[in-house]
């Protein structure tokens, strides 16, 4: 079954419709909250600067917080070492 919705987010005073699966809405919403959030925190400190720019910075900040988190998901160092303790106790098991 399509089990699709319309929505409209509002970020930066911009209303966007969109099509999403229902089981997405929530995370959909939180994303548009968290990009609006930031634009309003950018424009309340940088008065001067137009919209566009505020949205590239909130685009770099995000881009940026999603590099740093890639790094933290590289499981081979915890593989290796499971790997390495696991033929430890076979060897153990294998002389008892």
């Amino acid at each position: 079954m399509d089990d699709k919705i319309k929505i409209n987010l509002q970020m930066a005073g911009v209303s966007y419709p969109l099509t999403i699966d229902r089981k997405d809405e929530e995370r959909v919403r939180e994303a548009a909250k968290q990009v609006d959030l930031r634009f309003n925190a950018y424009r309340d400190y940088y008065q001067d600067v137009s919209s566009e720019r505020i949205m590239v910075m909130v685009a770099y900040q995000f881009a940026l917080e999603d590099l740093r988190w890639e790094g933290r998901h590289d499981t081979t160092p915890y593989a290796a070492k499971i790997k390495e303790l696991t033929a430890l106790l076979d060897d153990c098991f294998k002389a008892k």
